[in-house]
């Protein structure tokens, strides 16, 4: 031992900077391999969507987001919602028509092309043969609860008379938008279910299914369609803490003959010449004119009817039908009041109503 102690000693001297050395190099290397951990996450960053985030998914283009509004704004709303569902003055609904079951099954028949209005964003379309439906919504309310937002109109088709459904898109994942219980009555193991990307889970989790999740702008085909995933500005929600964890949509559907753009939920937004220049020419757009009061809130997630109007335009379509009203009282103004609006804004655009179309609950149109 005491010759080893010796050579300690004298090793001493040799050994110290070399550990200290080491240590140089560790540190440089934790360095390093820092700096290389926070490039690489730059660079997926630069990479990645401008609308992807680190958990989740936004609105890329720098307008004013759902949640600016302020408590002023919204906890007064909030109040009155919980006040009109225990009664009062909701205006006028819509009025309700018998479907035309004959009509719809001679178009289908013929590989034609036809729409019909459930209720709320809910159409049934016949193109070319294929058979789809846009956030189905047969409940009585708009809820994850029995109380809520309930409905004014009863649907315009029973699901049992739809027939073969080859496919649903969902725009987003809001409780007037994904019902769960009317997608777990289509769930049939042939209709697909088209998503915005991270909404599949909330459909598996009810063994709703096959889902098919798409980012904005990727693309499927179905049959005669081709169904395009693309961008809208709104947001997402079904729970405390998932805000902006699932993505939001629109959809444009394409047959060789014809072409149908599915706006979901939406505000005002460079979008609509993007998605005509891509994917134009519009047929025919599906285009939300409620739930827009108060506007501080409402904004950058609902079109005013006016503003659907401007949109219609922006995307070149030659026709649209009105959807998102009428249905469940979700905001401030009468339930009567955006369509007698969205046709003012129209004949004053020199459209007019043979072009953007107000439809009773069950109407069948030809197209």
């Amino acid at each position: 031992m005491p010759v080893l102690a010796q050579l300690l000693r004298t090793a001493a001297p040799c050994v110290a900077p070399a550990v200290w050395l080491c240590g140089i190099f560790v540190a440089s290397g934790a360095i390093v391999n820092a700096q290389a951990a926070l490039a690489a996450t730059a660079v997926t960053a630069a990479l990645r969507p401008a609308h992807h985030t680190d958990g989740g998914f936004r609105n890329p283009w720098g307008l004013p987001r759902h949640d600016d509004a302020p408590l002023g704004v919204t906890l007064p709303f909030f109040v009155r919602r919980v006040a009109s569902s225990l009664g009062g003055n909701h205006g006028r609904p819509p009025r309700r028509v018998e479907p035309d079951l004959a009509l719809i099954q001679e178009v289908n028949a013929a590989r034609g092309n036809s729409v019909t209005w459930v209720g709320h964003s809910t159409f049934l379309f016949q193109m070319a043969g294929v058979r789809f439906l846009t956030d189905p919504t047969w409940s009585n309310t708009a809820s994850p609860v029995s109380f809520g937002p309930r409905r004014y109109v009863d649907p315009g088709l029973e699901i049992d008379d739809l027939g073969r459904i080859d496919f649903v898109v969902i725009s987003h994942n809001h409780y007037d938008h994904l019902d769960v219980d009317t997608l777990k009555r289509l769930s049939n193991g042939h209709t697909r279910f088209l998503v915005p990307l991270a909404n599949r889970e909330t459909l598996e989790r009810h063994r709703i299914g096959p889902v098919v999740e798409l980012d904005w702008w990727d693309s499927i085909t179905i049959g005669e369609a081709r169904i395009h995933c693309v961008p809208a500005r709104h947001w997402s929600r079904r729970a405390v803490t998932d805000m902006d964890r699932a993505l939001w949509s629109g959809w444009v559907v394409r047959t060789q003959t014809q072409a149908v753009y599915f706006a979901g939920d939406t505000g005002m937004f460079p979008g609509f010449e993007e998605i005509a220049r891509r994917l134009g020419p519009i047929d025919l757009a599906a285009i939300p004119i409620g739930a827009y009061e108060p506007r501080a809130m409402m904004e950058p997630s609902h079109l005013t009817p006016e503003e659907a109007i401007d949109a219609v335009i922006a995307l070149q379509a030659l026709n649209s039908v009105a959807m998102h009203f009428g249905t469940f009282d979700l905001t401030d103004e009468l339930i009567h009041e955006p369509p007698d609006r969205f046709t003012a804004a129209s004949t004053a655009a020199g459209r007019g109503p043979d072009r953007d179309w107000v439809f009773a609950v069950g109407e069948t149109r030809v197209f």
